[in-house]
């Protein structure tokens, strides 16, 4: 192999060179992992002819007039990259934007009055990186530029306009503090749902926190998952992120229900109430278990919605197909997958996933798949039916929260990656790179690295697209939510890359094109209305953090973390532009921080290195307490008990907590539901599979008792105060 080809090319597909580890060393990327990361992105490393003409390719393509996408924030920054011969410099430059709404602006401007930004040698040949700045007044979107140098070709692509910051609502730019609750839908109890908390639920808890002075329920991700394989439960490994998962459909709140007699007297048979007593009081989700009896009774409610709607041609027939025709292609090929991927599990026997399917349908438009499609038109239709439930019922959800006068309402969570044989990998797969997984560098507790089983974006394919699928992601999510949680934000920087067959130590990560989603990111959030929050937990790099503050995007801070010099951080000292919490869903609750319960399993689990680490934890833990006393009792919140840091947890102390974080200068704060009722289980223990029940584990109360619980509503009226609020009378 040619060492200096590997390397150029290496970072012409934004392989880094090197990166500053947790103890702040830094460490260089080998030669073997750049190769193996070139190989898993398709690139023929063993044959130097081909190296050098990608190393060509690309370069040609960085040396372009027009560069494939080109993003302009809109106001001060407004303007455009072009590269410039060296022969074109001082000639006339014609622009022309082709807006979206169908109209045209023009100007006219010397090459030699648009300020540089870069020059250097392409190809042998010199050119000057330069800046057309593009007049104020052109409206935010999706246009088109046309650029004519001199004599010389007309060059064109797509430009994204962006306001300058995404988008806040109306109360916050009043200066309001908002507060809300976290929830993991799946987890909550009530009398009515079906062993899993639904959007019926979620509407229940509306009800519940609006008139208390919430200003948004947090959720986990609510991706389309594996119907065929329900198990598959992790929210943050989604089969697609464009779509819903289905098992959260409140089936008793479909319209069919109440005219279909097949589905109520099935019902109301003993055998399937046990069940569904079974599966309402057990401890932990049994997703197969939901799985089964809700789509058992949602096929009959289909087969109600086709004889009594689809036949005869009502108005609820025209709006699913109004539904139906919204998603295009995209939806029907999600249907289709899920509908093979049922087919083949129930005959063959295969896991589910397309990785696992015979290999003539391995390809969404192959012949074995369009013939699928055509012989099964009611499997692949049922599938289209559950989603619109979904969307109704989620949005149904959202206008709920409206009405009740939240700001924000739903505050959705957005996975950083998706499941390498799921359905949006199988509809592009020249968008994922199946070589390889995403995860991290080693840290003090994780010290070979992870790796999340998520294949990486390859960001030359994004770029080539115009990162129109990046922007359709997020139109998709957005559309549901007033608030939106990006996982792990600082992938629109960077990501880390893992070879297959490789350890996560040898990874390295892999640069994406920052300001381009950026600008696609507040363009979108400024069309749908949505608040955007960045986890930004970790290694932040310098170039996240000037990019969260210029675009706007809040940070996430979570108080356990805030600390500076072995102190926590008081609550004036709180970004402003951020949302607060307390703990997430992969820590421990505040019960076992406090009492240290998160240790214990985790020694349990056997997932501490050595007995020093172990050790080191328990010291720092108690740290933690005296830090976390001291910082309660200079803002006069002292529990009675505890009072110091070996007593255990109370609901005092949690009460004293939940003000701390409401009295921040934060503009968001949530509260996880756990924390608010005293449970000590975790919902996921980072770095287990089997040895924990991850993503299962209900909450212990029904969401009709917490609606009557006097000692809540005391706190959040403690919550409105301290976050200068004013709540309605439940």
């Amino acid at each position: 192999m040619d060492a200096n080809l590997i390397e150029r090319l290496a970072r012409l597909r934004g392989i880094g060179d090197a990166y500053h580890d947790y103890r702040g060393e830094l460490r260089y990327f080998s030669l073997e992992t750049k190769t193996d990361l070139l190989r898993a992105m398709g690139c023929a490393v063993e044959d130097p002819a081909a190296l050098a003409a990608e190393v060509s390719r690309l370069t040609v393509e960085r040396g372009r007039t027009l560069l494939p996408t080109i993003a302009a924030a809109h106001g001060p920054r407004a303007g455009v990259d072009l590269n410039i011969a060296a022969r074109d410099f001082g000639a006339s430059l014609l622009w022309t934007v082709n807006l979206e709404s169908g109209e045209r602006r023009t100007g006219i401007v010397s090459t030699a009055d648009c300020p540089e930004i870069w020059r250097g040698e392409v190809e042998g040949s010199w050119i000057t990186r330069r800046r057309l700045e593009l007049p104020l007044e052109l409206p935010p979107g999706r246009h088109e530029i046309e650029v004519k140098i001199g004599a010389g070709a007309l060059h064109r692509c797509p430009l994204v306009l962006s306001p300058t910051h995404c988008y806040e609502p109306e109360a916050i730019r009043r200066g309001r503090r908002l507060w809300g609750v976290a929830v993991q839908l799946y987890t909550v109890r009530s009398r009515g749902n079906w062993g899993i908390g639904d959007f019926e639920d979620l509407k229940a808890l509306i009800g519940w926190l609006a008139p208390r002075g919430a200003s948004f329920i947090g959720l986990n991700p609510l991706h389309a998952l594996a119907p065929a394989q329900p198990e598959r439960s992790s929210p943050y490994s989604a089969s697609n992120r464009h779509f819903l998962n289905v098992l959260y459909i409140s089936v008793t709140s479909v319209p069919e229900l109440e005219h279909c007699a097949a589905a109520q007297a099935r019902i109301k048979e003993p055998s399937f109430e046990e069940r569904l007593r079974a599966l309402r009081d057990g401890p932990l989700v049994d997703y197969a278990g939901v799985a089964q009896i809700k789509f058992e009774i949602l096929d009959l409610l289909f087969g109600e919605f086709r004889e009594r709607h689809l036949t005869p041609g009502t108005e609820r027939a025209a709006a699913f197909k109004s539904f139906v025709a919204l998603g295009g292609q995209p939806l029907q090929l999600h249907a289709r997958f899920d509908a093979l991927d049922r087919h083949l599990r129930s005959t063959l026997g295969t896991n589910s996933g397309w990785l696992s399917w015979p290999p003539e349908f391995h390809d969404p438009y192959s012949n074995a798949a369009v013939s699928f499609a055509a012989e099964h038109p009611r499997e692949i239709e049922f599938y289209l039916y559950l989603q619109w439930l979904a969307h109704d019922q989620l949005g149904a959800a959202q206008a709920r929260a409206r009405e009740l006068g939240m700001p924000i309402g739903l505050y959705g969570d957005y996975a950083v990656g998706t499941h390498p044989s799921g359905s949006e990998t199988w509809v592009d797969q020249a968008g994922y790179r199946l070589g390889a997984e995403i995860g991290a560098p080693p840290d003090p507790l994780a010290h070979r690295g992870q790796g999340w089983g998520l294949p990486p974006p390859d960001p030359v394919v994004m770029q080539s697209q115009h990162l129109e699928g990046f922007a359709r992601l997020l139109r998709n999510n957005m559309h549901y939510y007033g608030a939106l949680r990006l996982d792990h934000v600082m992938s629109l920087f960077r990501l880390w890359w893992v070879a297959a067959g490789r350890s996560p130590v040898d990874g390295a990560y892999v640069h994406y094109p920052l300001d381009l989603l950026l600008a696609n990111l507040v363009l979108e959030s400024a069309r749908c209305a949505c608040v955007v929050v960045g986890e930004d937990l970790g290694v932040v790099p310098d170039e996240m953090r000037r990019a969260m503050a210029e675009f706007g995007l809040y940070h996430y801070k979570v108080l356990l973390f805030e600390k500076d010099g072995g102190r926590y951080r008081r609550p004036d000292e709180f970004v402003r532009r951020a949302l607060a919490t307390v703990t997430t869903h992969d820590m421990p609750t505040l019960r076992s921080f406090w009492d240290g319960r998160d240790i214990a399993l985790r020694h349990d689990l056997q997932l501490y290195p050595t007995p020093e680490l172990e050790q080191g934890v328990l010291e720092a833990r108690a740290l933690d307490r005296a830090a976390l006393l001291a910082a309660l009792d200079e803002q006069g919140l002292l529990p009675a008990s505890p009072a110091t840091p070996d007593q255990p947890f109370s609901a005092e102390l949690a009460r004293a907590i939940h003000i701390y974080l409401a009295r921040s200068s934060a503009i968001l704060a949530a509260i996880q539901i756990e924390d608010l009722i005293g449970m000590e289980d975790p919902v996921n223990v980072p770095g287990t599979d089997h040895e924990y029940p991850n993503w299962q584990r209900k909450l212990t109360v029904d969401v009709e008792d917490l609606a009557t619980r006097a000692d809540l509503d005391g706190l959040f009226a403690e919550l409105c105060r301290a976050r200068q609020l004013t709540a309605t009378s439940p």
